[in-house]
Order: C-alpha cells, then sequence, then structure tokens
C-alpha cells in the first residue's frame, strides 16, 4: 500500500496484541503479517458523527495503529440516536475528545490523533499529509469535495460514504486506479437546494451501516485484499433492505482526476 509506514517505532505484535487480535490471525488473509500492516497504517477520518462513529470504533478495535479525528463540534443531545461513539455523559465536550476517550477505551494500544477545527483550504493539505487512507465522513458538499481533491492530488485512497433519511452510498476512490468523486458528481449542487439532517431527518441505523461498511474498505485497502468499491457505488435503501451495486469510470475531462 502507497505510503505505509511504522507507527509508534515498531509494528510488531506484543503478546497481548497477539491475544486482542487472535480471531484476526486465524484469517489466512489477514493472519500476523496483515495485523502488522493494520498496526503501520494511519488513516484520518473527517467527521465524528454518525458515519465517523462506527468506523472509528472499528478500526480501533481492529488495530489500525494511528488514527486522526477532525471535527470542530460539540456532542449535542440530538446526535445520540446515531453518532454511538458518544454517550449522555460527554454532552457539550468537543467531539473529538469524546471520541478519544471511547477509542483508547476500546483498544488502548493506537494512537489517536484529534484536530478540533474544520477540515478547509487552509489546512487540509496539512493534516492530510500524515496519514496513509482518508475516510470521508463529513455531512457537508464544501468537505466533501476538498476532501476528495486533496486525497487526488496526493493519491491517497478516498473511503466514501454519504446518508440521506433512509438511503446511503458507499464507495473507495482512489484516482490512480478508478474514478474520483468528481468523476461522477463534477460540482455540488445550489445551497440552496441542499438538505440537512436537521431539516430532513436521518434514520438512526442507516449511519451505523455504511459507517461499517466504510470501515470494511479502509481495512481491505490497507490489508490489499478482496475486492474493492473502487469503480463501483454501492447505494443502500434500508426500507427495501436492498443494495444496489452501480458500476462508475473514470471520466478522462475530470477537472481534477482527468
Amino acid at each position: 500500500m502507497p505510503g505505509s509506514k511504522k507507527i509508534q517505532g515498531d509494528s510488531e505484535l506484543s503478546p497481548d496484541e497477539i491475544q486482542r487480535y487472535a480471531r484476526h490471525l486465524l484469517l489466512q488473509e489477514v493472519g500476523q503479517s496483515g495485523q502488522r500492516k493494520i498496526k503501520a497504517a494511519a488513516v484520518l477520518i473527517v467527521g465524528t458523527g454518525g458515519l465517523g462513529s462506527p468506523v472509528t470504533m472499528y478500526l480501533a478495535a481492529a488495530g489500525v495503529g494511528r488514527i486522526g479525528l477532525i471535527d470542530p463540534d460539540e456532542v449535542e443531545l440530538s446526535n445520540l440516536h446515531r453518532q454511538i461513539v458518544h454517550g449522555t455523559s460527554n454532552l457539550g465536550n468537543r467531539k473529538v475528545e469524546s471520541a478519544r476517550k471511547r477509542l483508547l477505551d476500546i483498544n488502548p494500544e493506537v494512537q489517536v490523533d484529534i484536530h478540533k477545527q474544520a477540515f478547509g483550504e487552509d489546512n487540509a493539505e496539512k493534516i492530510a499529509q500524515p496519514y496513509d487512507v482518508i475516510v470521508d465522513a463529513s455531512d457537508n458538499f464544501p468537505t466533501r469535495y476538498l476532501l476528495n481533491d486533496v486525497c487526488v492530488r496526493s493519491g491517497k485512497p478516498h473511503i466514501y460514504g454519504s446518508v440521506f433519511r433512509f438511503e446511503g452510498q458507499a464507495s473507495v476512490f482512489w484516482s490512480e486506479r478508478g474514478p474520483c468523486y468528481r468523476c461522477i458528481f463534477p460540482a455540488p449542487p445550489p445551497a440552496d437546494l441542499i438538505p440537512h439532517a436537521a431539516e430532513s431527518g436521518i434514520f438512526g441505523v442507516v449511519p451505523g451501516v455504511i459507517g461499517m461498511i466504510q470501515a470494511t474498505e479502509t481495512l481491505k485497502v490497507i490489508l490489499e485484499i478482496g475486492d474493492s468499491l473502487i469503480g463501483r457505488l454501492l447505494i443502500f435503501d434500508s426500507l427495501a433492505m436492498r443494495f444496489e451495486d452501480i458500476r462508475v469510470k473514470k471520466n478522462p475531462r475530470c477537472e481534477i482526476c482527468g
């Protein structure tokens, strides 16, 4: 995997880690060599809300050695029906601080970096630089497009997810191997047409489903196993309990990766 590095000086597994990841180590596709890859990986999750909650918890549990969290918001009561990394005791606290505490309780072996600011034009490149994989757990189009562009310029895989009411989408965008987000959605919709969860609502379990798919795809990219969602857009309809898998192609005229 491009950009992989050792985290905390050594990616060898300790006796405690061998016991913690015992069920991973039994898998031929993972084993000790794969678990060391997971430990050596660095993943940035942009957003610690509905999508970021399952992504961060499963990556921490899996043993990703370095996890970066970026989110400027505080925990609110209306978050708790879907943002399961946070609890009632964390109301009013910074989301990244709340999430870090939970992740270190899940797995004290991981390194958790926190960034309390928004992911913006002035800091995106610098914040993303140390990480191998970038996970889009954001809730707005400006961040989503900026994240895509940073990943294209740096050649990093971009694990995409989004949710709306009872539906969700997931994909893996990696311009070196397939399309980027702009190949499919060249420009954001007009601001006055963009719905927000506070206005349209969100079925609380949907971010959990999409977030777990994002965590799965992140680990597959790190391990270089299976068939990833590169070149595929997975659409989930919770009411019909149906997944639709749509093939997507690189746009040779894409303004960012074409």
